[in-house]
């Protein structure tokens, strides 16, 4: 077999790489794969890949490369850089999974009526999803807090302050920051808490507790799997003919049920009633449930509860999202460490310098207090305060109304996205379908021509009717052709027909009308008798291409007017009612690709079999023909799509025999969905083609200027979709994903390693060109050539990948994620995105038509796609502009008042003694100059216009720019320069008192910290200005009572005055002269266009 090859890498012998083109498998490939000479395959087979590759065994060469990656991590490295955080999470989740292990999943028998027959303990019936509970609440926001290096540094220097040896100050010039930190996030937490609580107890108290007795009702599963569309669910036909609801109690009957199951598209169980004489057996599928989050829409019901608490469907398809966390929070956390490392080796310098005098560890501890400035507890408020902000903008922005920012502590990674992975169904398209195109085969109808079509339905139904003198129930017309109509027409008329008969059949579409009284909202069934008014009617359905289908029948003569359990009535053109009895219907399935229905001719009791479903599903079952393929591959590159219909009719007796063998496969308990299948396939076979139907989905607004914009500003769009592989491309086309200039390679299907390895080959030598692949593929390239793969993927300017499970969507994501390292961002619309969604650094969820599931799991809520441009271009830069900016100055406010003390204990012979104490240290970190540098959030570099004007700015982001090792050793040496010069300034021009030097040097500080904000601000807002003389006029009126550290009568004198102002131009003077310069001699980008 072609996958058992092995495959050598270049440097081996003649005679392997003889034998890998000699082998039999290798002979029996596909033509694509047979080179003409030896030399043009041994030029292919490297493949990029190592020795080491190929010489694994193929079933675990994927892994490989990360293997390669944690060997190298492994070791001392390892261990410091997290290695040990990794070893306490994994042990703790080993206890934790002790401590819960699940109980197993079993069928059940419910019993009606008699829960004591019941010998099994089920899960409350309740949801709950809260993080905490009333004894682990303190403990788990307290871990989630001291897990970072931040807080846990804090915590370890405040708690050393009851140590009377290594006290340098007032307790609370320590515990009162820490405390406001862990205050805010305490509270912050649990008012989230109570916000899920309150969730809980809201859901857990909604019954369902209402009986109907025509056996079926609507609901809405738009909370469960994303889809708006309500669906019809049939209640247990023997419950139904029982006098009165209480009788329910009296029989003796119970259902078996499977066990719990993650799949929401399944079920299968049987209800049985042993005092009925023979006892009654009914096979239950997932037209009989009502799972979990969903809601009676029409109609009333009465259940027997079969799955409760964490075994219903909706929790046990619930995954925890993962607590993400921005790049610029990583990058932050970096500079923490590099602090604590700079404290270290400044703590050891002070001790060294004083000669290990005495017992110099005590002193060692003293300066590593003395200077834990350093490291600012203020910066994680400041940051958390800033982020709140930058969500309080976004979702006030008028130019994207509707936005919800869901996840407030990402904004910034709005700024730094490298790949936009996106649904195609209503985020690129509308989700709303318009019936483009009719095709027989011979003859071909497009929206121009559709009054044709009209015509001869009209003509089709009005012979039938006049002849038969009035009678309003007959339903098949005149198939005699006039004499002097053509030939040819008499066909097409003939068959134009049977296709609009088939589509108004063969689907699951239902009526429904408002109710009279208008004021309840609730809609109901139409009776038979009810005025089918057009404009009263409604349709729903489990697919949008259903109600369009129907809505098109509807336009050219058919209507469909009424639908129930057992018949559905169509009204001709004349106004005449025709009735269909269903006897079978089949519904659509993903692995099917197709749904059916079998229905009975009221008039004539003509049994006929319709099926409509996917070009590549059909194909097999209609007879041969020369013209489907063809068809369906030019309506997919016109970007619709396309649905095979076709008709079988059968005699009395073969429905009898089909309908006893079909009920005995739906009583099975074992393997009922393959016997099912069988059976139904039966009667899959040389089926009529009648038509090939197209659809269109309409893109959204502005999609085109939209992705545009985003691949202008270098971000790379990989579109993955559920659909077939030339509606994608041809969506991907229309909607400038591809641009006109690029070609596209299609990846052709590949099954096995060797497959693959040469299709990777073949699109290894194209440049600057889209790939599309289908999810099968990808699977078998993942497995293989993940590595390889994602390197190859990567560097495509855009990628589409079709029939994509949820599931592969989720995965591709971390596969970008940990190849590439870059940040990713995944939009999308309906329940089948909510994985992608939640794996991504970035979730963006649109309110669209398959409802608010993506939506309420994504970070950010977005109600246009076309939005998701200023999203990224204006509040993902200032966002992550703003916060560089605020976390650096924090750090700045930090080194520089530790640079003093450096000093000012070297100059008093190294004595851990400090500079400033109690209320200054607090006021410092506060009021005295918090505004201010707090007011850098409403900071920006370039106008909204022109970041969504030059959007090649963006670019800069994901670069890391503003913020990174480089800027921050730039403070770094600004924070040690200004802090010398306020030192030694201090030191020169004070008097006779200490009291002096505390008096200049803090003033001074405090002036060059409001300079530096000035300095540091591109664009001037007015509360900068206020925060600015706010702090400032704070500051002066408290040295009325800072009596303890300041001599009053020293700092109303001119002295003190000349002596402040000559400090603080000395300071900040260079810096300003250096950012003129700068400016002008080396200008950033975007100054150049603000010029």
């Amino acid at each position: 077999m072609a996958d058992q090859i092995p495959l050598h890498p270049v440097p081996r012998s003649a005679q392997r790489r003889a034998a890998y083109y000699t082998s039999a498998a290798a002979a029996q490939r596909h033509n694509r794969y047979q080179v003409e000479d030896e030399s043009s395959h041994l030029d292919e087979m490297p493949l990029m890949m190592s020795e080491e590759g190929f010489e694994n065994d193929e079933s675990d060469y994927h892994t490989l490369p990360r293997a390669r990656i944690s060997q190298r991590r492994r070791g001392l490295e390892w261990f410091i850089c997290g290695g040990w955080k990794f070893l306490c999470t994994s042990c703790s989740d080993w206890l934790i999974n002790i401590c819960r292990r699940k109980k197993e999943l079993k069928a059940r028998t419910v019993w009606l009526g008699c829960p004591e027959k019941c010998e099994e303990k089920y899960p409350k019936n309740a949801i709950k999803n809260q993080k905490y509970n009333v004894f682990t609440f303190i403990p788990g926001v307290l871990y989630e807090q001291f897990k970072f290096f931040l807080n846990l540094y804090f915590l370890v220097v405040s708690c050393s302050q009851f140590v009377p040896a290594l006290k340098i100050g007032y307790l609370y010039t320590y515990w009162a920051p820490l405390g406001f930190v862990l205050t805010v996030t305490v509270v912050r937490e649990a008012v989230d808490e109570f916000r899920r609580y309150k969730r809980d107890k809201e859901m857990n108290s909604q019954l369902y507790s209402k009986l109907t007795v025509r056996g079926s009702c609507f609901i809405r599963t738009d909370q469960l799997d994303g889809e708006t569309d309500w669906k019809l669910k049939v209640a247990v036909s023997c419950t139904q003919r029982l006098p009165a609801l209480g009788d329910l109690f009296s029989i003796n009957a119970y259902v078996y049920a499977q066990k719990p199951q993650l799949d929401i598209h399944s079920f299968e169980g049987t209800f049985t009633r042993e005092d009925s004489d023979p006892a009654v057996h009914e096979s239950l599928s997932i037209e009989n449930t009502l799972w979990a989050s969903t809601v009676v829409a029409s109609g009333t019901v009465i259940g027997v509860v079969i799955y409760t608490g964490k075994e219903t469907r909706s929790v046990m398809n619930t995954s925890n999202p993962k607590n993400k966390v921005g790049l610029l929070d990583l990058e932050l956390n970096q500079l923490t460490k590099a602090l604590f490392l700079a404290l270290v080796a400044l703590s050891v310098v002070m001790v060294t310098l004083q000669g290990f005098v005495g017992p110099w560890y005590r002193n060692l501890f003293r300066f590593l207090l003395l200077f834990s400035y350093i490291i600012p507890i203020s910066l994680r408020v400041n940051l958390d305060m800033g982020k709140a902000a930058y969500g309080w903008m976004i979702m006030k922005d008028d130019n994207i109304p509707g936005t919800v920012v869901r996840t407030s502590t990402i904004p910034e990674e709005l700024g730094r996205l490298v790949y936009l992975l996106t649904d195609k169904t209503g985020t690129l398209t509308q989700n709303e379908m318009i019936f483009k195109r009719l095709h027989l085969g011979t003859v071909s109808y497009g929206t121009d021509t559709m009054d044709e079509i009209q015509s001869h339905i009209i003509n089709s139904y009005s012979q039938v009717h006049s002849q038969n003198s009035g009678n309003s129930t007959s339903s098949t017309p005149s198939r005699k052709p006039q004499s002097s109509a053509p030939k040819v027409r008499k066909s097409v008329s003939s068959r134009i027909h049977e296709a609009v008969k088939a589509i108004a059949l063969c689907h699951n579409v239902t009526p429904v009308y408002e109710s009279r009284a208008g004021v309840s909202g609730e809609t109901e069934y139409a009776e038979v008798d009810q005025d089918f008014s057009d404009e009263n009617r409604a349709y729903q359905a489990s697919s949008p291409d259903e109600v369009a289908l129907v809505q098109w029948t509807e336009s050219v003569g058919l209507t469909l007017v009424n639908r129930d359990l057992t018949s559905m009535q169509l009204k001709t053109p004349g106004g005449h009612i025709l009735t269909y009895y269903i006897l079978q219907i089949f519904p659509f399935t993903s692995e099917s690709k197709r749904m059916g229905i079998i229905v009975r001719d009221e008039s004539s009791g003509e049994i006929t079999f319709y099926m409509k479903g996917a070009d590549v599903a059909m194909s097999t079952i209609v007879q041969y023909n020369d013209w489907l393929e063809e068809e369906c591959g030019n309506m997919a590159r016109e970007g619709l799509r396309t649905l095979v219909v076709a008709k079988k009719s059968l005699t009395e007796e073969q429905y009898q025999d089909f309908e006893s063998r079909y009920n005995q496969a739906k009583l099975s308990i074992h393997d009922r969905n393959l016997k099912v299948a069988a059976v139904v396939e039966s009667l899959e076979r040389e089926m009529e083609l009648l038509c090939l139907t197209g659809v269109e989905d309409q893109l959204q607004a502005d999609v085109r200027p939209t992705l545009e914009m985003l691949r202008n500003a270098g971000i790379k769009i990989w579109m993955l979709t559920g659909d077939k592989l030339e509606t994608a491309t041809c969506i991907a086309k229309s909607s400038h994903l591809v641009s006109r200039t690029q070609d596209i390679h299609i990846f052709r299907p590949v099954t096995t390693r060797g497959e693959a390895h040469l299709e990777l080959n073949a699109f290894r030598r194209k440049h600057d060109c889209a790939l599309v692949i289908s999810g099968d593929s990808l699977e078998v390239c993942l497995k293989y050539y993940e590595h390889e793969f994602v390197e190859l993927a990567c560097q495509c300017p855009a990628v589409v990948c079709c029939r994509c499970s949820p599931t592969q969507k989720a995965h591709i994501v971390k596969l970008l994620q940990h190849h590439t390292g870059k940040r990713t961002c995944a939009i999308g619309d309906g329940g089948n995105d909510v994985s992608m969604i939640q794996a991504a650094d970035c979730g963006i969820g649109i309110e669209g038509k398959e409802g608010k599931q993506a939506s309420l799991a994504a970070d950010f809520s977005i109600t246009q796609f076309k939005h998701i441009g200023r999203l990224l271009m204006v509040h993902g830069r200032n966002s992550y502009k703003r916060s560089a900016a605020l976390g650096q100055f924090v750090m700045h406010r930090g080194l520089i008042i530790s640079t003093m003390q450096a000093v000012f204990s070297s100059v008093f012979y190294f004595a851990s003694v400090p500079l400033y104490q109690g209320f200054l240290m607090v006021g410092y970190a506060t009021i005295y100059t918090m505004f201010p540098v707090f007011s850098l959030v409403l900071d920006q570099d370039v106008k909204p216009e022109m970041a969504l004007l030059y959007p090649e700015l963006y670019k800069d982001l994901t670069k890391g720019r503003s913020l990174s090792f480089k800027t921050f050793l730039i403070w770094v040496l600004i924070s040690i320069y200004q802090g010398g010069i306020l030192m030694y300034g201090a030191l020169l021009l004070f008097e006779s008192e200490f009291v002096h030097v505390v008096a200049i040097s803090f003033t001074a500080l405090i002036l060059t910290e409001l300079l530096m904000v000035a300095l540091t601000i591109r664009t001037w807002h007015w509360l900068m200005v206020v925060a600015e003389f706010l702090s400032l006029g704070c500051y002066v009126a408290s040295l009325a009572f800072l009596n303890e550290y300041f001599d009053v009568a020293f700092i109303t004198t001119v002295t003190f005055l000349w002596k402040v102002s000559a400090i603080t131009v000395v300071s900040c003077l260079p810096l300003y002269i250096l950012k003129y310069l700068k400016r002008k001699f080396s200008p950033p980008s975007y100054s150049k266009l603000t010029s």
